[in-house]
């Protein structure tokens, strides 16, 4: 079937075979941080070397949201609705409350400022869970350069009682990350230390223990060709992931069912959508969208 690849049989219900990859804008520099607000009806992406947060809807097109945004670039929402996102140039997460206004959540760990939080996730417990690399302070592009203080990890924040915690830090570069549906499983990229000849790149496997104590940590799968950069999960625990061609579909076991070409490099996706099952892909300069026989989580 042109536009995919399928794998493994099962990928073939999970497509729609007269729903094709739509192209919906492009023109930006590079596309990140995709999150789908429902309640708006409408998708908020960063168009993130030009420092500006991007609105689109079926009914308007393309609008800008916010500007500047801080280089945000990962984002999400809390239980309560709210955006939540990541600042490569403020080196924080912030919150944008009900009325619009900007509150710092957090931006430093033990006394030294974080690098440059790269994606993010709420627990149904409330807290936030977010990489912090330093892509975004190594170079001017995505945000200025700036000295790190510190290296890079995967932090555990509960925006209730201020405490920040290393979840795990042994990563060169962490970078997407998701839960599983019942979130005993966090999922998160390793893209790691991208001045190296030979960075580390796969997508690594935790288990989520109580307190969100984290254990195991073992390599889960290796996307070839590129790497993962962001990612999502479905309604059935599948990891739809980015990568050098477009978007791969991972079963829970870590089997590759299926891709999605897209023609560019793909960097974030989200579901969204009335019924969540249209998956929007940031692939490099285009945001394209294409509807699957799958929802994405309520809550991503």
């Amino acid at each position: 079937m042109d536009g995919f690849e399928i794998i493994d049989r099962r990928f073939a219900r999970y497509i729609l075979d007269n729903a094709a990859l739509e192209e919906l804008a492009t023109g930006f520099r590079w596309v990140e941080g995709l999150v789908w607000m429902g309640d708006w009806n409408c998708l908020l992406f960063e168009d993130l070397p030009r420092n500006r947060i991007m609105r689109w809807s079926e009914a308007e097109g393309v609008s800008i949201y916010r500007e500047p945004s801080n280089y945000t670039n990962g984002q999400t929402r809390d239980r309560n609705g709210r955006l939540i996102s990541c600042s490569h140039q403020k080196r924080c997460i912030f919150r944008t409350e009900y009325d619009g206004t900007i509150t710092t959540l957090v931006d430093s760990h033990a006394g030294r400022r974080l690098n440059s939080p790269n994606d993010i996730a709420v627990r149904s417990d409330g807290t936030i869970w977010f990489t912090d690399p330093l892509y975004g302070i190594s170079t001017d592009y995505e945000g200025g350069r700036q000295p790190s203080e510190q290296p890079p990890a995967l932090y555990r924040f509960d925006p209730v009682t201020g405490d920040i915690r290393i979840a795990a830090s042994d990563f060169d570069g962490p970078n997407g990350l998701a839960f599983s549906p019942d979130e005993t499983t966090l999922y998160v990229a390793e893209t790691g230390n991208q001045a190296e000849d030979n960075p580390k790149q796969f997508i690594r496997v935790f288990a989520v223990g109580d307190g969100g104590v984290l254990s195991g940590g073992r390599v889960f799968a290796k996307i070839e060709p590129g790497y993962c950069d962001g990612m999502t999960v479905d309604e059935d625990g599948n990891i739809w992931s980015s990568a050098g061609d477009g978007v791969h579909c991972l079963s829970p076991q870590g089997d590759l069912l299926g891709k999605v070409f897209v023609p560019h490099r793909v960097a974030n996706l989200k579901f969204g959508g009335l019924h969540r099952n249209r998956l929007f892909i940031g692939g490099s300069q285009t945001l394209y969208a294409i509807f699957l026989n799958r929802r994405g989580l309520p809550f991503p």
